[in-house]
């Protein structure tokens, strides 16, 4: 009798440190789970208060910058610009970090081709001139044959209302894709003097690559006090701080 409870007593023992050695691996599991899930949340919205946390390749080629207009270079190429984007969009999504608006279209920079891919907004501008910040930016970021990623970038000042710009805040669905039925002008998100500086930097949201080839639209667009108050109440500092120019030159092309 006393060698069969020695032999349950034993049997009892190895159990609770079976039991034991699960609830570990068990919690580990969930935790883990949580981890990968702030990851993903992490990465669909971009803290811009904490910037330095963000992945960032490697580089001295950043961007955005502050274009100093006393400094820039005259531009020897020609260095035409021609936007023949659609006016009848992909759709409209609110990704995270900014409104984007899916759509196609051509664009011909200094001689070469490039296609469309997308434009979005930041709140405030992301490029200074002359260290002054304005309300709005955006970017239309173009794509060559071979890879080579061209983004024309406009400046809003407060103004008029902005036809198009009023299209685009009216189809905003908070955090989702909408479909936009009503044609946006693209051109009136353009100033009607295509002068601008030229730079080469990087994407301005991880990874933050670089070899983009950046063009900033000298004059600025109208945009009404009201309209900037509703793109605000979506965004309002989704603009990375500017980065070193370093050894870059910044070019300057007079539209003709």
């Amino acid at each position: 009798m006393m060698k069969n409870k020695k032999i349950l007593v034993g049997v009892l023992f190895m159990s609770l440190l079976v039991l034991a050695s699960c609830g570990p691996q068990k919690g580990a599991s969930v935790e883990s789970s949580n981890i990968e899930n702030k990851s993903e949340k992490k990465e669909e919205h971009l803290d811009y208060k904490n910037q330095e946390e963000w992945d960032f390749e490697a580089g001295d080629a950043q961007s955005p910058i502050n274009i100093e207009t006393s400094t820039a270079v005259p531009m020897v190429d020609a260095g035409e610009i021609t936007i023949n984007y659609n006016d009848l969009v992909i759709d409209e999504v609110d990704n995270g970090h900014s409104i984007q608006i899916d759509d196609t279209g051509t664009a011909v920079i200094n001689g070469r081709n490039f296609d469309l891919n997308q434009f979005h907004f930041h709140a405030k501008s992301e490029h200074t001139i002359n260290s002054e910040y304005f309300p709005l930016e955006a970017h239309f970021v173009n794509k060559a044959q071979n890879g080579r990623l061209a983004v024309l970038a406009v400046l809003f000042k407060e103004g008029q209302a902005n036809p198009a710009f009023e299209t685009i805040l009216q189809n905003i669905k908070k955090g989702e894709k909408a479909t936009v039925s009503d044609p946006i002008n693209t051109s009136q998100l353009f100033p009607t003097d295509f002068s601008y500086y030229h730079y080469l930097g990087s994407l301005t949201t991880p990874p933050l690559s670089e070899n983009v080839e950046w063009y900033v639209m000298e004059h600025p667009v109208e945009v009404s006090k009201e309209q900037l108050k509703t793109f605000n109440t979506y965004y309002d500092g989704n603009n990375r701080e500017i980065q070193p120019l370093n050894e870059r030159i910044i070019l300057k092309h007079e539209n003709q």
